[in-house]
């Protein structure tokens, strides 16, 4: 039997024995579905312990356990927080795309996926731009809570305007919907951990290693990185409820239709 005559009856082998047919890329799609929730439940599983457990039981330990749990504790939970998030958007990204094709190729033009993604991202990517500066330590009164997290919360809900305006024409799926505002959340929350939170705690750990093992005093600055890391931490917290309220929806509810 030759080469083609074998794949052609593999092919066939599900019908002849009445095994349902699998869609073209479903498979793709069952696996990065699966890794995408994998490494996201780790993700925001660390975001959350961080918020809820690990910052509030550090501030309670002596400064000399504090000194010596924290640089082991972090350096191994920011190793995890920091690839789980790369993990979880990159298949999320490879998965928004297929979706993208598919309503792109049902439209009958192609080439519109092209668009819809690069416009995607120059919204998200530009909202982030803009509330980057509201995640700075300040004093006085754009240091309040409640300033930061108007600004913020306004600048999350006129870039998920935006990408709907741009995205959710008579072509865009429910899926698409969806997932063009819930993964923008979530790209805003990778971009938190590696332009905020990582550069800071991987200072932090560094200091406070030293300063346990060595003596050396904290520099002035760590109070400064620290305060940055909490509210970069803190912001992406908040972000993740309607994040993952939107990528349930993507897959099980009809959105915006």
């Amino acid at each position: 039997m030759s080469l083609t005559h074998f794949a052609t009856s593999l092919h066939a082998l599900p019908q002849l024995l009445n095994m349902p047919q699998v869609a073209p890329g479903a498979t793709e799609q069952l696996a990065l579905r699966w890794i995408h929730i994998v490494a996201g439940i780790m993700w925001i599983g660390l975001l959350y312990f961080f918020n809820l457990v690990g910052t509030p039981t550090m501030k309670q330990l002596d400064a000399p356990v504090r000194g010596k749990v924290f640089p082991v504790m972090m350096t191994r939970a920011m190793w995890w927080f920091r690839w789980t998030a790369v993990v979880t958007v990159l298949a999320g990204l490879r998965y928004f795309w297929m979706v993208l094709s598919d309503d792109a190729y049902a439209a009958g033009h192609p080439v519109l996926a092209w668009r819809w993604l690069g416009e995607w991202l120059l919204v998200w990517v530009a909202a982030y731009a803009l509330i980057y500066p509201l995640l700075l330590p300040r004093t006085g009164f754009l240091d309040r809570p409640w300033v930061r997290a108007i600004g913020i919360g306004a600048i999350a809900v006129a870039a998920s305007w935006a990408v709907l305006a741009l995205n959710a024409g008579a072509a865009a799926s429910s899926s698409h919907r969806a997932i063009s505002v819930g993964g923008g959340m979530g790209l805003l929350m990778l971009l938190n951990v590696w332009v905020v939170i990582w550069p800071a705690q991987k200072k932090l750990i560094a200091w406070t290693r030293a300063s346990a093992d060595e003596g050396k005093p904290m520099p002035p600055e760590a109070a400064r990185l620290a305060r940055g890391a909490f509210l970069a931490s803190r912001t992406g917290f908040w972000i993740s409820f309607p994040m993952l309220f939107l990528m349930a929806a993507a897959g099980h509810y009809p959105l915006l239709w």
